[in-house]
């Protein structure tokens, strides 16, 4: 290239970099806490920095983020916060945590340029931004009995019944899990049984933990059947949870069920992950409901780890080796995708989730360039993704067994897969698991252009 012409080039660059710095630090507005920092603070950062909010510090006063505004500075210039794990280049999904460019940079000013205040006297975090109550105003709180963790650092596992009484039966659209311990909840999934009127769901244990020599008896004592003997009818998947994780509300008459008068939720796997300290988990169901009866099912797939599809070549990753695995299945009828669930564990390293179409087109889903393990979310589509019958939904994962990944939790690396003896001990935070859940409905016409972020 011509030196001169390079020379312009490079003027015009350094000038269009002033430019838009000064377009935020050098107008006649000067920034502040309170009218541009909070909000991009309180929609991107609060809902974990709180009090049991799974973060390792408070993002709510202007003092909490005053005194770190340099680390903040630095890990939103880097893209290391807020946590978002999906290439937004490859798919979009609702309640994307990505700041932009403009956000960034106003950040940036405000920690370097005297950290202003503003006026603060009344300037709460809603309680929209709390972890607490991330879809709103529950309608309904259960607890969930409380569970001693002994500080042994070993992965525990459980069940819970959480039993409940309401006056009338009503519609649900959504049940979220909000973990009281959420720094060692590595997750959560549960379902629903529906008991007759007759039954009282009090009756019973309440939690044993999996393994338990003597927990057939045990699992007898929690008293899961209608006072006759008969089986209640159950609710598959009722609430799920894993790390930095939040509950999903479609649209009115999209998924949800019918919470009869009496029941009990079953946390039929909570793990928890190695703990140092003795700690008390005192979690809570939040239970939101529909005006409407759920006119459109929805209904799960679960492709590789415990479900119907294999994981070729099988998931035992070698020493010191980094190996690519795939999961695939082939659709049979055309359904329409909501949300989806990668799952991998610690030496997890990338993840893509794409549909190859009849005709050869490719239907994306998701990409996830560099796992996180400690960030894991449901992802929920802004529209509901068609994928037509005959298309095979293919998982490609890659997984890093050596030194070189900071997260192997073995050194020097050991043989790191799955493993299935009893107590579920291929869930270990230390053994691995490749998964990907698909909740969808089947499809109608029309469903491309319902709009999931208003639910």
């Amino acid at each position: 290239m011509n030196p001169l012409k390079f020379q312009r080039l490079y003027l015009l660059a350094v000038l269009s970099s002033l430019t838009s710095f000064c377009l935020v630090s050098c107008g006649e507005k000067e920034l502040t806490f309170s009218e541009d920092i909070a909000p991009i603070v309180y929609k991107n950062c609060t809902p974990c920095h709180q009090p049991n909010g799974g973060a390792p510090f408070n993002l709510i006063t202007y003092t909490d983020v005053a005194k770190r505004a340099k680390t903040i500075a630095f890990v939103t210039r880097t893209r290391y916060m807020p946590p978002w794990p999906a290439d937004p280049h490859y798919t979009h999904f609702i309640n994307e945590r990505l700041l932009s460019e403009a956000e960034i940079a106003m950040i940036q000013t405000w920690a370097s340029t005297g950290k202003k205040a503003g006026d603060t006297v009344n300037l709460k975090p809603t309680l929209s931004y709390k972890r607490q109550s991330v879809l709103g105003t529950p309608d309904l709180i259960i607890d969930v009995p409380p569970v001693n963790i002994a500080n042994d650092n070993a992965d525990q596992f459980y069940l819970i019944k959480i039993p409940y009484q309401i006056k009338e039966a009503q519609y649900v659209k959504a049940v979220e899990y909000v973990a009281g311990q959420p720094s060692i909840v590595h997750h959560a999934n549960g379902h629903l049984l529906l008991f007759d009127n007759a039954t009282n769901p009090f009756d019973g244990q309440r939690i044993i933990k999996t393994g338990d020599t003597n927990f057939v008896e045990r699992f007898n004592q929690l008293k899961l059947l209608n006072s006759n003997g008969s089986v209640p009818t159950r609710v598959h998947s009722a609430f799920n949870y894993l790390p930095g994780s939040f509950g999903v509300k479609y649209p009115n008459g999209i998924g949800g069920f019918i919470l009869s008068p009496n029941g009990t939720f079953v946390a039929n796997d909570i793990h928890y992950g190695p703990s140092k300290k003795t700690l008390i988990d005192s979690s809570k169901l939040y239970v939101y409901f529909a005006n409407k009866k759920p006119e459109r099912p929805t209904f799960e797939i679960m492709l590789g780890t415990n479900g119907v599809a294999p994981i070729v070549p099988p998931l035992q990753i070698a020493p010191n080796a980094i190996s690519k695995h795939i999961t695939e299945l082939t659709i049979y009828n055309d359904i329409s995708v909501l949300t989806i669930n990668p799952h991998m564990h610690l030496i997890g390293q990338q993840f893509k989730a794409y549909a190859l179409k009849p005709n050869g087109d490719t239907v994306r889903l998701i990409h996830i360039p560099q796992w996180q393990f400690r960030w894991q979310y449901f992802y929920t589509f802004t529209k509901p993704v068609r994928i037509p019958k005959g298309s095979i939904i293919r998982v490609e994962a890659v997984f890093d067994n050596t030194l070189k990944n900071p997260n192997n939790p073995f050194n020097p690396p050991q043989l790191i897969g799955e493993r299935n003896d009893h107590g579920g001990a291929s869930m270990r935070t230390t053994d691995e698991m490749l998964q990907f859940i698909i909740t969808y409905m089947p499809y109608e016409k029309g469903d491309e252009n319902i709009d999931l972020t208003q639910p």
